[in-house]
């Protein structure tokens, strides 16, 4: 079944090849039959686009056709460019009166959202629906929306990446033996172990990967796994999203589900929902990153290397100091797997100081190497010392003569920033990840953790000396810190109390540089002035640039990086009016879609943080306030409130916010 299932992945290959090989002049109208049977025309590009569909919402954006967006779901938080976009709700229950309000001309649409046809069926807006069941289908919207938004050359390229990289995975995993291979299961938990039906795409990512996947016979997105099928199967390798592995691990500590042998071994990883639940722009990409935490042990053999390790090609940045000979970014294959380093050449011997390696002279190249995170656990396996020497030798850089920073987040995320003051002028390039390991210092626990890392280097067109470097780390940090702060960025491990102060794998690196000599650069410098400006500038563009995350983000958004959702707050099926989970769960987004009520919960965002801090203590006002706002809603008295609140474990302040818009809800009339 697995060869099939290569063959058939192969053979599609082929064919979206040779396709992608013809060049076609294009124009409107663009005319196809959408994944509902309807026969779709597109006369001219849309211009006003309303996209409840994230795999959609992804697509056009990466293509770059933002501009024809117009609102999304809050569920859409990538690319980058979904931020700042209008919210019209969530992708199950979104705004149908708000999406009206806004006039779309097309409205991409899932079978999954009955209102969307019945509301606008008959009036005169284009309705599409594009549902991928397999990753042809995927590629083919990919390609269609080119057409749409007449982005063809765009879209041609980005299939062409992706079946690039399933064909590099494919030719690594048929160096595995019959017999090594492992079965692997995307497991999907609440209150029972579910994983995609056989005819799901996600199926065709872990056979796309190398897995043998499991044959339960049920068709579906979405089946239920009995215990004798779980035995059965006896999977060697599981992996989820979002809070997948925590309820997993809850529910297989039982008698029998634990008896498998990716529970003994503890073998289950975790992937952004984006990578594992979309068949969309990413498919590559992700199947790259499964198949080398399924395979390590194999794809750490060098012996069973594809492609030639070294640089492919390199892109230059602009960076005009006097000592500096050529700044770039280099695109490199290690182990097969793309790498990508900055790498900035200098005239002569420079004196740097870095935080990962303390002070070192006659340096002649300094940078700052991005390894995917499909390398992540093959760089732990080999160590740090081996994996450097690896990446040096793939783009020809002295260990003797060379100083890098290393990092998890994207080169091609890079900021670079600068400040000038009369002759002076100061470069902070920084990388920045924020989502999965910032944490609060003093507050949250030490230990080991994944490469998310925000890494400045600092280079001015002066000379610094010795103590003017060690202070310009001191001006950088505070500066980052302050950036993080103003962002309201939170503690991946005490998101709902603390704002982050930084990652916990943080690195600046300082060089001396040439010209008239400055002695100090602290904050009450000129000079120091100018370095935290240009890293503060720095750090919140490369925070957007990587994770999607600006200032004035959506409080949707904000309530995610507290790891609270509308879905998360409403658990049982009714409530004092009558009103189900689904419609209360409408109703909460609807009010949060309201300026004045998201507003509430930003308030009370920061008077909880004080609170937490103790810098509130009496919250007599807030809890007036909080009356008020459900009898607002209410539209009536209701008396003393009712803990209506299903999340447990909240901070005192979000609870009564939140629960004062469930009291309004609840005590509405239905």
């Amino acid at each position: 079944m697995l060869n099939t299932l290569f063959k058939h992945l192969l053979l599609s290959v082929f064919f979206i090849v040779t396709f992608l090989s013809t060049a076609v002049v294009f124009a409107y109208p663009v005319t196809f039959i959408d994944s509902q049977g309807q026969n779709i025309t597109i006369a001219e590009r849309p211009q006003r686009v309303v996209s409840l569909v994230p795999s959609i919402t992804e697509t056009i954006l990466r293509l770059g056709a933002q501009d024809a967006v117009t609102a999304i779901t809050y569920h859409s938080t990538y690319p980058p460019q979904t931020a700042g976009k209008q919210t019209v709700g969530g992708f199950f229950t979104p705004n149908l009166d708000l999406v009206a309000q806004l006039k779309p001309d097309v409205i991409f649409y899932s079978s999954l959202q009955k209102g969307v046809r019945q509301r606008f069926g008959k009036e005169n807006i284009q309705l599409i629906a594009l549902e991928p069941h397999s990753l042809d289908d995927a590629f083919e919207n990919i390609l269609l929306l080119g057409d749409i938004f007449d982005r063809k050359e765009d879209a041609v390229s980005l299939v062409k990446k992706n079946q690039a990289e399933l064909r590099l995975i494919a030719a690594k995993v048929a160096k595995i033996p019959a017999e090594k291979r492992k079965r692997v299961m995307r497991v999907m938990c609440s209150d029972s172990i579910m994983t995609p039906g056989e005819d799901s795409f996600q199926n065709e990512l872990i056979a796309a990967a190398g897995g043998i996947t499991p044959h339960f016979g049920k068709q579906g997105n979405v089946v239920e796994v009995t215990e004798d099928e779980w035995m059965n199967y006896n999977p060697q390798v599981l992996y989820g999203c979002g809070n997948d592995k925590a309820t997993a691990i809850e529910l297989l500590t039982q008698l029998g589900w634990k008896d498998v042998s990716a529970v003994a071994d503890k073998c289950f990883f975790s992937y952004p929902c984006e990578l594992t639940c979309r068949a969309a722009t990413n498919i590559g990409y992700f199947v790259k990153w499964l198949s080398a935490n399924i395979y390590e042990e194999e794809f750490s053999d060098t012996d069973n290397l594809v492609l030639e390790t070294g640089v492919t090609r390199t892109r230059h940045i602009d960076l005009e100091l006097p000592y500096v000979k050529d700044a770039r970014v280099a695109y490199s294959n290690i182990n097969d797997f793309g790498y990508k380093s900055l790498i900035i050449d200098f005239e002569q011997p420079m004196t740097v100081v870095s935080t990962l390696e303390g002070q070192r002279s006659g340096i002649m190249t300094v940078g700052n190497n991005y390894t995917p995170p499909a390398c992540w656990n093959m760089l732990h396996k080999k160590g740090f010392k081996v994996s450097r020497t690896e990446i040096y030798d793939a783009i020809d850089v002295s260990q003797e003569t060379g100083c890098f920073l290393f990092t998890g987040a994207d080169m091609d995320n890079l900021a670079v920033k600068s400040e000038k003051y009369r002759e002076m002028e100061v470069f902070a390039l920084v990388t920045a990840g924020v989502e999965h390991n910032a944490l609060r210092m003093s507050k949250d626990l030490g230990g080991y953790y994944e490469p998310g890392t925000i890494n400045v280097i600092i280079m001015t067109n002066m000379q610094l000396a010795p103590r003017a470097m060690t202070r310009a780390i001191i001006s950088a940090t505070e500066a980052k810190t302050a950036a993080l702060m103003d962002m309201d960025i939170r503690s991946s491990y005490s998101a709902q109390i603390h704002k982050a102060t930084g990652t916990g794998t943080d690195n600046v690196l300082v060089v001396q540089g040439t010209g008239t000599l400055i002695e100090n650069a602290g904050g009450h410098t000129k000079m120091g002035e100018m370095i935290s400006k240009a890293v503060y500038a720095g750090v919140r563009e490369a925070v957007y640039k990587q994770n999607g995350i600006i200032g004035e983000r959506t409080v949707f958004r904000r309530l995610k990086e507290r790891k609270i959702s509308p879905h998360s707050l409403v658990v049982s099926e009714t409530c004092e009016n009558g009103m189900t989970r689904k419609e209360r769960i409408a109703a909460l987004e609807d009010l949060l879609l309201q300026s004045r009520y998201a507003n509430f919960i930003e308030a009370a965002f920061t008077i909880s943080d004080d609170y937490e801090k103790g810098l509130v203590s009496d919250l007599g006002a807030f809890d007036m306030w909080c009356n008020a706002i459900a009898q607002e809603i209410a539209g009536q008295p209701i008396g003393p409130m009712t803990d209506l609140i299903e999340l447990g474990g909240l901070p005192v302040v979000l609870h009564k916010a939140l629960n004062s818009l469930m009291n309004g809800i609840c005590f509405q009339a239905h």
